[in-house]
C-alpha cells in the first residue's frame, strides 16, 4: 500500500492576512477621535483643587509668577517694578510671554477675587494660555472650619 507522490503533497502555509477586523476597528477609533477632538480643544485647561488640598510645594523652589484679578477686572503681577499698578491685558500678556520664554518652567498662579466674575477669571486665565503657560493653577485661602460660603 504505497502511497503516490500526488497524493502526499504538502500544502504550503497560507501567509496572508485577515485585515477586514482591522480596518473595522481603525474606523471605529477614527469616529470616537472626531466626535471628542472639538470637545479636546475649547476650554481653558485647569487642575480643580480638592477640598483637602495640601499646599504646594515646588521641589525646586522656583518663584511662581502670581497673577491678581480684582473685582473691577484689573490684572496685577508680582513680577516687575511696580506690582500695584494695574496691566492692560496686551501687556500682560507681553510681560507673562517674555517671562515664559525666558524660563519655561516657571509656575503660573492666578490669585483672583472673590468678588470678580467667573468669566473674568476665565478669560485671564485664557489670556494667560495664549501667552504660552501650559498650565495655570489657582490661589485660594484655607477654608475656616465650621464656616460655609
Amino acid at each position: 500500500m504505497a502511497l503516490s507522490k500526488s497524493s502526499r503533497q504538502r500544502r504550503k502555509p497560507m501567509a496572508e492576512m485577515n485585515v477586514v477586523p482591522y480596518i473595522d476597528v481603525m474606523l471605529v477609533l477614527l469616529i470616537i477621535f472626531m466626535v471628542t477632538a472639538p470637545m479636546l480643544t475649547q476650554g481653558v485647561l485647569v487642575d480643580l483643587p480638592q477640598a483637602t488640598a495640601e499646599p504646594i510645594t515646588d521641589s525646586e523652589n522656583r518663584e511662581p509668577l502670581v497673577v491678581s484679578i480684582d473685582r473691577e477686572g484689573r490684572f496685577y503681577t508680582s513680577i516687575g517694578e511696580n506690582p500695584d499698578e494695574p496691566l492692560a491685558a496686551s501687556e500682560l500678556q507681553a510681560r507673562v510671554a517674555a517671562i515664559l520664554r525666558r524660563n519655561p518652567q516657571t509656575p503660573v498662579m492666578v490669585k483672583g477675587d472673590r468678588a470678580a466674575s467667573y468669566g473674568q477669571v476665565v478669560g485671564l486665565m485664557a489670556l494667560l494660555q495664549s501667552a504660552g503657560a501650559p498650565s495655570v493653577g489657582l490661589i485660594t485661602q484655607q477654608a475656616e472650619t465650621g464656616t460655609a460660603d
